[in-house]
């Protein structure tokens, strides 16, 4: 089992960028498909962005193409999800999470690891 613990929420206003890191451990996660999810009051949790065990093929919410880019660096065995043009529609708890295969989807269920979170804020 990996634990991931999430790092780098806060609040920002609209327009602004933050850097939520991962960080596993237990395991190494070079090998490991990853995600980012997201989750606003009220709402389901839905997919934000999926990378590759090698980072070579990334996948991302049609909301935040363009604006947000994940990547990790397996020697540090964390995951990054840089999040620039922020809107107040992206407050939410961001997850991390992690998969034992390296490939790219999209779903919650195809992801059997996941840290506790952390609040992103976007104040307009």
């Amino acid at each position: 089992q990996v634990q991931l613990v999430e790092s780098g929420g806060g609040l920002v206003q609209a327009g602004g960028s933050l850097r939520l890191s991962c960080a596993a451990s237990g395991r190494t996660l070079s090998t490991y498909g990853m995600g980012w999810f997201r989750q606003a009051p009220g709402k389901e949790r839905e997919f934000v962005a999926a990378i590759s065990w090698s980072g070579g093929s990334t996948y991302y919410a049609d909301s935040v193409k363009g604006r947000f880019t994940i990547s990790r660096d397996n020697a540090k065995n964390t995951v990054y999800l840089q999040m620039n043009s922020l809107k107040p529609e992206d407050t939410a708890v961001y997850y991390c999470a992690a998969r034992p295969i390296g490939n790219v989807i999209g779903y919650l269920a195809g992801y059997n690891n996941w840290g506790q979170g952390t609040q992103v804020t976007v104040s307009s």
